[in-house]
């Protein structure tokens, strides 16, 4: 087992989740939180047992993820 950051997005239409720390693109989708957290898991599921564990980076630097707001002039 190992852990992997997942980074999970509010939408009006739903919630989009993604991973870091995997090479190439890995989505998943879902209409509450735990859908697209679900859906991403199997998306990431498939995507290692297609293209091997060479897709996980060897030990992410990140060790946490913020989301921060910024006002800019328009």
């Amino acid at each position: 087992m190992r852990a992997i950051k997942i980074i999970v997005e509010k939408h009006n239409d739903g919630y989009v989740a993604y991973p870091l720390g995997i090479k190439g693109v890995v989505v998943g989708e879902g209409d509450s939180y735990e859908e697209a957290l679900a859906d991403v898991k199997s998306a990431m599921r498939c995507h290692i047992e297609t293209f091997g564990q060479e897709v996980l980076e060897e030990e992410s630097p990140l060790l946490e993820a913020f989301v921060a707001e910024a006002e800019v002039p328009i």
